[in-house]
């Protein structure tokens, strides 16, 4: 008896996701072929699911964001299902060979492997400039950056952080609230601040995703706790003045302005994780680029799939998963059910983009920006929402146990219009 596997590359909320998916609605519905058995296997650097949107708290305190709420074994998430159909390999992916359908790995030890796949779904994610929000390798790893980070941060008088979306405003208001205390009721600024935080924001206003009016009541409540936001400005370069405690850092904006930060974060954005693939796979951005209907890396030959940030198909976000996982997974078992049948695939699911005004951003412990469904939230509801514990208590085991997609859900079908190209049935 063999196994072939659907290999999913990355062990975050994309690919968790898209392993639940194929469990539940992928190996089960496959035609059975005598001799054959299908697994779904997770390639991952950590063992460990690292709560990302929790990041900008976490980094400052432990106290409110405890490893406890950041992260979470992966494995046992996956006992449920039958003995054997899911595969846990910790290590980084270096090399995808699409000729002969393997994927390079080494694992924490060094060790080097060649895993064979039947299908892949790259769900690789990004990185962050600043080591402050990114899991590179493991917990223990992420968790002594941040202890680093809090020795120097309570000394700090001047913060600079560069980047205004999301992460950059989140951090402000972490920072600035940790620094100089909760504002009065009244108050439009801290009495007596002890540290100046400055976002640097590149564009016209904060946070792209919301509206003038949502950026500037975000810049409000900033101010409420001691950070000020610079706009249409870049940081063009940073230097370190000197090496271990007490180094500062000459932060040059593009403007001609200088500040000297006690501290500098860099929020500029982020990096998709694909330096491992065949550029021909990558869009302009380095992103991997995929049919944005439906999710198929038409490049890499077939039965290659992406889902999460990691994709040219989405600008970005946990909430487009509920949309997109759903799309590459049934897709992806048409096309291993053509070629194990050796019939023609049939239809494709489709891909929506969902680009309605959706983004919520806690802004210190007590208040909040956002909209939902194109609709405006009031502060106390973002903070009802996710500036408690950034979800982390509501919707961590929804990740982990794949709940979210306990069923298919109703789609319509696009024409038929299967290729050899599609199924792989020209390359076996």
């Amino acid at each position: 008896m063999s196994t072939e596997s659907i290999i999913i590359l990355g062990g975050s909320f994309a690919g968790l996701g898209a392993a639940h998916y194929a469990l539940k609605h992928v190996v089960p519905q496959l035609p059975k072929k005598e001799g054959t058995t299908y697994n779904v296997t997770i390639v991952s650097p950590s063992k460990d699911l690292f709560w990302r949107i929790g990041g900008p708290r976490a980094c400052v305190s432990k106290q409110l964001m405890p490893a406890s709420k950041m992260f979470f074994p992966i494995e046992p998430a996956f006992n449920s299902y039958p003995k054997g159909s899911f595969v846990f390999i910790q290590g980084t992916a270096t090399h995808v060979d699409s000729a002969g359908q393997t994927v390079s790995v080494t694992t924490p030890s060094g060790e080097q492997t060649q895993i064979p796949y039947a299908a892949l779904v790259i769900a690789t994610g990004f990185s962050t400039p600043s080591p402050l929000f990114t899991q590179a390798t493991d917990a223990t790893a992420l968790q002594s950056t941040w202890d680093v980070f809090q020795k120097q941060l309570p000394s700090a008088k001047t913060v600079v952080i560069g980047g205004a979306g999301p992460v950059g405003v989140e951090t402000a208001g972490e920072i600035a609230e940790a620094l100089n205390g909760k504002p009065g009721f009244m108050a439009s600024a801290p009495k007596n601040p002890k540290a100046k935080v400055t976002l640097i924001c590149a564009e016209k206003k904060m946070l792209p995703i919301l509206r003038e009016a949502i950026s500037k009541q975000a810049e409000t409540f900033l101010k409420k706790l001691g950070a000020d936001v610079v706009y249409n400005t870049k940081v063009v370069s940073t230097s370190p003045s000197g090496d271990g405690e007490g180094t500062k850092t000459t932060v040059t904006l593009s403007d001609g302005r200088t500040i000297e930060a006690d501290i500098y974060i860099d929020a500029t954005g982020v990096r998709p994780n694909t330096s491992f693939l065949p550029k021909e796979w990558l869009d302009n951005r380095n992103r991997v680029a995929c049919n944005p209907k439906t999710l198929r890396v038409e490049a890499a030959g077939p039965r290659v799939y992406v889902v999460g940030d990691v994709g040219s198909y989405t600008r970005g976000g946990a909430i487009d998963l509920g949309d997109a996982i759903p799309v590459a997974m049934t897709n992806l078992r048409t096309d291993l059910t053509a070629l194990i049948s050796g019939k023609e695939a049939g239809p494709d699911r489709v891909y929506k983009a969902n680009l309605s005004e959706q983004q919520i951003c806690p802004i210190g412990t007590g208040k909040g920006v956002g909209a939902f469904g194109g609709h405006k939230l009031p502060s106390f509801m973002v903070w009802a929402i996710k500036g408690r514990d950034y979800m982390s208590g509501q919707l961590a085991p929804q990740i982990l146990s794949g709940s979210s997609f306990s069923k298919e859900g109703k789609w319509t079908p696009e024409p038929v219009a299967a290729t050899k190209a599609k199924t792989g049935l020209a390359s076996g």
